[in-house]
């Protein structure tokens, strides 16, 4: 096995681990005969590894805050990358979503790992009118549109007030920002649909966003969505999971009244 280390900055610590555990591995760009795809940072820098190096499953090692997507603990990667020397990994696929812009901006890539996002680029409001297989499901007028994978629903969606979706559930999630109307909530969809979002504002332009990388787009813009014909294998161990990663950081479920007795009980 060879690894490709894809870091922001240096990655001195995850250089070492790895030659600790007798894996050959090379520094992005050098990603020649590479079998897979080390990134080492946060949830951005997971981001641009798929990005960059999608083609190659992806294992996140979190040097950051969070860390959700990158889920390897720094102080974990010595065992993590034992565990890959001897091949006690799984490997889980992960749905992109692929963009077609109509109109003159055309961004460097098509595809999002977590979501695409349209947002209002003044203050005034924006409208997106959100069609599934040609037929309209609304307007949406507010800060702005977000459709995510179920991998982004843990991400900017969450914070809009979307549901979280576990990995292998075969669908989209269209969430509105700031909707300027109560009975506007996020809607699930399935994934072999085609979304069609088209765009009006009365700023001079708005943002159109692939994951982090956010595009000026104007009056008019289009974009229609669809699940892309590839996927991303995401490096899993044994003993992480999906919502062991949902309790442990983001407190799933915790329950203050237990925290304040157990405390209690400790004095």
């Amino acid at each position: 096995m060879k690894i490709v280390l894809f870091s922001r900055g240096a990655a001195t610590d995850a250089a070492k681990a790895l030659d600790a555990a007798g894996i050959e591995w090379s520094a992005y760009p050098d990603a020649a005969g590479a079998d897979m795809a080390v990134s080492y940072g946060g949830d951005g820098t997971f981001l641009d590894c798929v990005r960059t190096l999608g083609h190659l499953p992806v294992l996140g090692v979190n040097s950051g805050r969070l860390g959700f997507l990158a889920d390897v603990p720094r102080e974990g990667m010595a065992e993590a990358f034992a565990l890959l020397g001897r091949g006690e990994y799984a490997i889980e696929p992960r749905p992109l979503i692929e963009v077609q812009w109509d109109g003159p901006v055309q961004p460097d890539h098509s595809f999002a790992f977590n979501d695409f996002t349209i947002q209002r680029g003044g203050t005034g409001m924006i409208s997106v009118e959100a069609y599934i297989d040609g037929e309209l499901v609304a307007t949406y007028w507010g800060d702005g549109v977000i459709v995510s994978t179920p991998a982004g629903s843990t991400a900017y969606s969450l914070s809009v007030g979307g549901p979280v979706i576990a990995p292998g559930c075969g669908c989209f999630l269209i969430s509105p920002i700031a909707p300027h109307n109560l009975t506007m909530r996020p809607i699930v969809v399935p994934e072999n649909c085609e979304i069609m979002l088209r765009m009006s504002t009365r700023d001079r332009y708005a943002y159109a966003a692939l994951d982090d990388s956010r595009y000026e787009v104007g009056w008019g813009a289009a974009f229609r969505l669809r699940k892309a014909g590839r996927r991303v294998g995401v490096v899993r161990f044994a003993e992480t999971s999906f919502y062991k990663t949902l309790r442990e950081k983001m407190l799933w479920g915790v329950d203050g009244r237990t925290v304040i007795n157990d405390a209690t009980v400790n004095d």
